[in-house]
């Protein structure tokens, strides 16, 4: 019996044990599949835990303001039809004129910190931010057709936006005219959806400029961004976080914006209402825009609706982290087959050209290990990060592979070789998570260097001798 099953393996050709190697590297997608899901699924959960956090501290911020708003009585006419006759009415209304600042500067400080859920960390920040901003009544009222009599200067308010306003902290003070206000939650800016804080402004009658100071504490999560609105808005932000990312509609000058190990100072020296294509006053708040199938015959609701930008771009900067563990593991995983490939191809020549006999099975179990490493890679990088996690994992599965090689192929010259090859494919790979922008080359080069010395050591096979000695397979 069995002198049977050996003659049975000694009567395989070349190509037969070529199939039988790639229908088991096949099988293998099935695992390597479901290690891609495990990964998207722990992805997840470290979200849900970073949401957990989110709602104890506040998620990532967005504010925006102060805008002043000064509410002012309009006539309008509206159409009616009575009996088949279309008569018109007049009638007055209350309507709020929305007035950006010419110039406001805004100085903010973030303060990183580290918050965990179980093993799973957010990056959270205090804020301390500040800033002044000076409002005029331009002759932008004569173009919305309004007159300073219509105003309702006593009943003037400004309003500041925060999209989570559980990230207030203590100290919040508003100072409009030398005189400091009182505040009131929510009513904040559309551009916030409503929410933030609002503060009366009373002592004010139109004439001059209306000089406001304000400062508040805020607390949020991976990122702050700012809606800018007015004439010229100027942001500074500091932080000791060493890894910042700018994005948005507006990015900060290159040659004020400083980032080291230390921490980051970012400038956006001057935002204007040119760039942002938004006038200094309005009779809409910015980005509300207004609905198709409104049917007012006001004649300044329709220029307002024409001149208003809709979908004010933001100022984001976010405090990431350096490396993203599952999006590095991500990664890893998509290379998994070029390491099961790489790996038979060995096997498959040292069994066709070495004389070595690899079964079914031991393919397989070769497969297992290597598919195995990323699941390690994903357990230990959860919670001793990814480089300490990429090198003992590595070390655990080249350990298991080249001992087990060296009993599949017979001697442990064969199984270093084994050995030494899975190491350098584990240095290449990690080379290719950091190397972005040149991984493609690296892959391509790679999978040259391995298709030439697959063809070069399997010139003189004869893919189809079956039934021949290894010499005759051999010519």
């Amino acid at each position: 019996m069995q002198q049977g099953v050996e003659k049975m393996r000694r009567e395989r050709s070349p190509g037969v044990r070529l199939m039988l190697a790639g229908l088991v590297a096949v099988v293998l997608i099935v695992p390597l599949m479901m290690v891609y899901a495990l990964v998207y699924d722990r992805e997840n959960q470290s979200q849900q835990a970073q949401a957990q956090i989110t709602r104890g501290w506040g998620g990532p911020q967005t504010i925006t303001g102060p805008v002043l708003v000064i509410p002012f009585t309009a006539q309008t006419v509206e159409a009616e039809t009575v009996d088949g006759v279309v008569t018109e009415r007049r009638r007055q209304v209350r309507r709020e004129l929305f007035v950006s600042p010419m110039q406001q500067a805004i100085d903010t400080r973030l303060d990183p910190d580290r918050k965990g859920y179980a093993i799973y960390q957010s990056v959270v920040y205090s804020g301390a931010l500040e800033g002044t901003a000076s409002y005029t009544l331009t002759s932008e009222l004569d173009r919305l057709d309004i007159t300073r009599d219509q105003l309702m200067f006593d009943e003037a308010e400004l309003r500041f936006g925060i999209a989570d306003t559980r990230g207030l902290s203590d100290g919040a003070s508003v100072v409009a005219g030398g005189e400091r206000l009182e505040l009131s939650p929510g009513n904040g800016p559309l551009a916030t959806g409503g929410s933030g804080f609002s503060a009366p402004v009373s002592k004010w009658d139109g004439e001059g400029a209306l000089d406001v100071r304000w400062s508040y504490g805020l607390r949020g999560t991976q990122s702050l961004s700012l809606i800018p609105r007015g004439g010229e808005t100027e942001w500074t932000v500091t932080s000791p976080w060493p890894h910042p990312s700018f994005t948005g509609g507006y990015l900060p000058e290159p040659s004020q914006t400083q980032t080291s190990a230390d921490g980051f100072k970012a400038v956006y020296p001057g935002i204007t209402n040119l760039a942002l294509g938004q006038g200094i006053m309005s009779i809409s708040d910015h980005s509300a825009g207004y609905p198709q199938e409104a049917t007012t015959m006001d004649p300044r609701m329709e220029r307002a609706r024409a001149s208003n930008a809709e979908g004010a771009q933001p100022a984001t900067i976010g405090l990431v982290e350096p490396v993203d563990l599952y999006s590095q593991v991500d990664r890893a995983v998509k290379y998994g087959f070029l390491f099961i490939g790489f790996t038979f191809a060995a096997l498959l020549m040292f069994d066709i050209v070495g004389g070595a006999r690899v079964a079914a099975a031991e393919y397989l179990l070769t497969g297992a290990g290597l598919i195995l490493f990323f699941v390690m890679l994903l357990a230990f990088a959860e919670v001793i990060g990814f480089s300490l996690a990429y090198l003992l994992a590595a070390a655990a599965i080249i350990g298991l592979l080249t001992a087990y090689s060296a009993a599949v192929l017979g001697t442990w010259r064969r199984a270093g070789f084994i050995g030494v090859m899975l190491a350098a494919l584990y240095g290449v790979l990690f080379v290719l998570l950091n190397e972005e922008t040149y991984s493609l080359i690296i892959g391509s080069l790679l999978l040259f260097g391995a298709l030439a010395g697959v063809m070069f050591a399997t010139r003189n096979v004869d893919w189809s001798s079956v039934g021949r000695s290894e010499d005759e397979a051999i010519a």
